[in-house]
C-alpha cells in the first residue's frame, strides 16, 4: 500500500512538470537572453550606433541616478506597492467570498459562474485593444470628461468622514484615503479577480461534505465551519492566488511605475536607466512576494 502511493507522488509529480514544461521551455529560448542583456544594460551607459549597442561600463552609476537623482521614481515605487498591497488583499477577499456564493446550490448557479469568469474574457489584451480603438468608446469617454464634474461620489463621502472625524490630520484620516482608495478601484478588483474565483472554487468543490455534516453533528454553526474548516483547507490555494494577484497588478498597463520605464526607453531613448529602474522594481516586488509568501506559509494548513 505504501509503495502504491509513493507510486502515486511520483506520477502526479511527473505530471506536473510535463503540466509546465512547455513554460519552462519558452523561458528558457525567449526570456533568459534578453534578461541577461537588460540586466547588462543597467550597469551600462547605452550608445545606440549603426553598428547596433555599444555599451560603456558605468558600475552603479544608474542605479544611483534612479534611486538619488530622479525626482520621482522612488515615489512612484512606493506608491505602486502600496496600492498593490491593499488591492491585492481586496482582490483575495472579494474573490474568496465570491467563491463562497458560487458554490453554494442555487438556480441558475451555472450562469453565475459564467458571468463572473467573464472578467477574465472582458480584461483580456484583445478586448482592451477593441475598447481603445473603438471610435464611439473614445468619444464617450471624452464627453464624460468634458462634462464631468471633478468631484465625485467618493470624494465627498470621504470629504464628509473626514471631516467628522477629527480633520485631514486626524488619525482616521489616513485609514479613510486607503478605503475610499479601495472603493474607487472596485471596477478593477472585481476585473481582476476571475481566475482567483476559479481558484477558490475548485479549492472548495474539494472539501469532503462529510466533514461539515461531522460538524453539523456537533453542533457547529456556519460561521464556525467557515473557520475551522473551509479556510483552512483552502488556506494553500491564498498562498497561490495572492503570488498570482500581485504578479497580476505588477504587470498592469496602468502601473506608473511601468509608465516611468517606457517613458525613459522609448522617449528618451536611455535603456541603461530604463534597464536599471525596470530590475530595482522587479526585485522589489520579488521581495515583496518572498517577504508575504513566508508569512502567509506559516499559517498555511497543509492536510496531506
Amino acid at each position: 500500500m505504501k509503495k502504491r502511493t509513493i507510486g502515486l507522488v511520483k506520477r502526479r509529480a511527473v505530471y506536473g512538470y510535463i503540466f509546465i514544461l512547455p513554460f519552462i521551455l519558452g523561458f528558457l529560448f525567449f526570456m533568459v537572453k534578453p534578461l541577461f542583456q537588460s540586466l547588462q544594460m543597467s550597469f551600462s551607459d547605452v550608445i545606440i550606433s549603426n553598428h547596433g549597442f555599444e555599451l560603456i561600463n558605468n558600475h552603479f552609476g544608474n542605479y544611483k541616478h534612479a534611486l538619488t537623482v530622479d525626482p520621482d521614481f522612488n515615489r512612484l515605487v512606493i506608491e505602486q506597492i502600496t496600492k498593490m498591497i491593499y488591492r491585492s488583499l481586496a482582490t483575495i477577499v472579494f474573490s474568496f467570498f465570491v467563491a463562497l456564493l458560487l458554490n453554494q446550490k442555487f438556480k441558475g448557479r451555472a450562469a453565475a459562474r459564467s458571468v463572473f469568469f467573464l472578467a477574465v474574457i472582458l480584461s483580456s489584451g484583445v478586448l482592451v485593444g477593441l475598447e481603445y480603438n473603438n471610435a464611439l468608446m473614445a468619444e464617450l469617454k471624452s464627453m464624460i470628461e468634458e462634462a464631468g464634474n471633478t468631484n465625485t461620489v467618493t470624494d465627498v463621502l470621504k470629504d464628509i468622514l473626514v471631516s467628522n472625524t477629527g480633520g485631514v490630520n486626524g488619525p482616521s484620516s489616513k485609514l479613510f484615503e486607503k478605503l475610499f482608495d479601495i472603493i474607487d478601484s472596485i471596477y478593477d478588483v472585481a476585473m481582476a479577480s476571475g481566475i482567483q474565483i476559479i481558484i477558490f472554487l475548485s479549492g472548495l468543490q474539494n472539501i469532503s461534505p462529510s466533514m461539515y455534516e461531522a460538524a453539523d453533528m456537533e453542533g457547529c454553526t456556519a460561521w464556525e465551519s467557515l473557520w475551522k474548516i473551509t479556510v483552512p483547507m483552502i488556506s494553500p490555494l491564498m498562498l497561490v492566488c495572492w503570488v498570482y494577484t500581485i504578479v497580476d497588478f505588477f504587470m498592469k498597463t496602468d502601473n506608473e511605475v511601468m509608465t516611468e520605464i517606457s517613458e525613459q526607453m522609448v522617449a528618451k531613448l536611455n535603456y541603461g536607466l530604463s534597464s536599471a529602474m525596470a530590475w530595482i522594481y522587479f526585485l522589489v516586488c520579488m521581495a515583496l512576494i518572498g517577504i508575504s509568501s513566508w508569512i502567509i506559509s506559516k499559517v498555511v494548513y497543509n492536510y496531506d
